[in-house]
């Protein structure tokens, strides 16, 4: 069974979908949908306890491969290498989140929503074990199209406009996707991305960079963001925020960095600059931000970048320390969402100038909430503290001024995080703060704190994450990153060697 383990985390989902659309379930779809969920995390479980992180040679670890269509060279292949079995690991926390809070709201037409979301994570979780590259695009336009749904049917009153806009974008990027897999697989003569040489053809690597920079997004293609994530609903909105943006993360690593380390050098400063950019401008904006999910959206545009900042330093310490931070910020963005979603459905707004005084009388909402802004500052000892310093410490290498950048990010980061603490929960309260407002409901409680407990978790061990994300070979021909025992080191004049033997620690 062990070598289904993939396929498994894959389909489950997809099949609890099938059955609450096939059978007359009614308001049972909220139930059996979480428990597919919950059966899907246990699941990963049992996978972890199987993965193999320092698993010699190019194949992924519970690798299967069947052909799809053999003449041209297409197949089923899928597996996990360190970054993307824990980003998967996320995907299914974070969906399992979000679907407890959707049962317990009680969305409308539950048939239809349930099963778009178990649809939406199966996509999430094939997006990160593919290893054919047009297999990876199927999935990866898969996720696309529950969340159209989503946003645009159970939105707020601008769902219609969010939903519009987050189409054009997104379908834009999915074409010049489309184009470069084309022109990648047929060049190659497979699709397969762990037998096939890597390319240095420009415009196909600049296809996929636009793709995912638009899905993550960084500076300037994140246009997309603020009306999505103020108009979906608060579980939709941590699912677009905590997880699929990390599509963006495998994309870089797994596509632009192992198989074009030719283009990918040579724009790795301009995908830096314009990290560095966003990172800072998503900062200031999310400390102006008026309300509690604009501060929650313009941080993500920040930590995306901080994030793009540290895969494009081409360091151990870097990539490790942004897988890590992607699971963090994944973790951090959902409950803040989800909590953002309580506090509105007990005032019936977000808006910072109608909300104070919410620590009096409940303690449990101001406790989960002190929580999880404590760890999003970086405090010392915190999961983020340490996959911001590994950031720092791998882009230092790569030049002063980007690691500057950083720094002055997660500092305005801290004063946002307050700002966003301060005005929720300790100033007087507003008019739409009153004494019927109750804390967190025991359900309530039972869906966010599984995430802070893996915030917690993840505080106590960081290395679970960062010492397992890059430790396994994905390709024959891949890059050299350098001495474990110096993390910060860059290759010389920043050139990539693709002689070595393996994405190595």
């Amino acid at each position: 069974m062990t070598d289904w383990l993939a396929t498994i985390l894959i389909f489950l989902p997809l099949a609890g979908a099938v059955l609450i659309w096939v059978l007359p379930v009614g308001r049972l779809a909220g139930p059996i949908a979480l428990l597919f969920a919950l059966a899907e995390i246990g699941f990963w479980i049992d996978a972890l306890g199987e993965m193999n992180f320092d698993k010699p040679g190019p194949m992924p670890n519970f690798d299967q491969r069947w052909s799809w269509f053999s003449d041209l060279g297409v197949s089923y292949h899928v597996g996990f290498y360190g970054y993307s079995f824990w980003l998967a690991g996320l995907a299914v926390v974070v969906m399992a989140a979000a679907i407890a809070y959707g049962f317990w709201v009680g969305r409308e037409r539950p048939s239809a929503y349930f099963g778009l979301m178990l649809f939406l994570t199966s996509a999430a979780v094939g997006s990160f074990a593919s290893e054919d590259l047009l297999l990876f695009y199927v999935f990866f336009e898969a996720m696309m199209i529950p969340l159209y749904v989503l946003i645009g049917v159970w939105g707020g009153p601008g769902r219609l406009g969010a939903t519009i806009k987050f189409v054009i974008y997104t379908m834009a990027g999915s074409l010049l996707m489309l184009a470069s897999v084309i022109v990648f697989g047929l060049s190659a003569g497979s699709f397969d991305l762990v037998t096939t040489p890597t390319s240095d053809n420009t415009w196909v690597f600049l296809g996929f960079l636009v793709a995912f920079a638009i899905k993550a997004p960084l500076f300037p293609l994140h246009g997309w963001l603020p009306d999505a994530y103020r108009e979906s609903s608060p579980e939709v909105a941590a699912v677009l925020s905590g997880l699929i943006s990390k599509a963006a993360v495998f994309g870089f690593i797994r596509i632009c960095l192992l198989k074009f380390p030719g283009p990918f050098d040579d724009w790795r400063n301009v995908v830096l600059a314009l990290a560095a950019i966003g990172l800072v401008y998503g900062s200031l904006l999310a400390f102006r931000a008026p309300d509690f999910r604009g501060v929650i959206a313009y941080s993500s545009l920040a930590q995306m970048g901080l994030i793009t900042i540290g895969i494009f330093s081409v360091s151990t310490a870097g990539i490790s320390g942004a897988v890590l931070q992607s699971v963090n910020h994944g973790l951090i963005s959902a409950s803040l969402f989800l909590l953002a979603g309580t506090i509105e459905r007990r005032t019936s707004t977000g808006s910072f100038e109608r909300l104070g005084g919410m620590a009096r009388g409940r303690p449990v909402l101001a406790t989960m909430l002190m929580i999880t802004g404590i760890i999003a500052l970086a405090v010392p000892g915190s999961s983020a503290f340490a996959g911001e310093f590994l950031i720092l410490l791998g882009v230092f290498g790569t030049g002063w001024g980007w690691a500057v950048a950083g720094a002055t990010g997660i500092v305005l980061a801290a004063m946002y995080m307050l700002r966003l603490i301060s005005a929720v929960l300790h100033r007087e309260p507003g008019p739409a703060v009153h004494d019927a407002a109750l804390d967190l409901r025991p359900a309530e409680l039972g869906i966010v704190l599984p995430l802070v407990g893996c915030l917690l978790a993840l505080s106590a061990w960081p290395a679970a994450i960062s010492g397992n994300a890059i430790t396994t070979s994905v390709t024959p021909t891949p890059l050299r990153l350098l001495n474990p025992a110096r993390p910060n080191d860059q290759l010389p004049e920043g050139r990539m060697d693709l002689g070595s033997t393996g994405l190595n620690r």
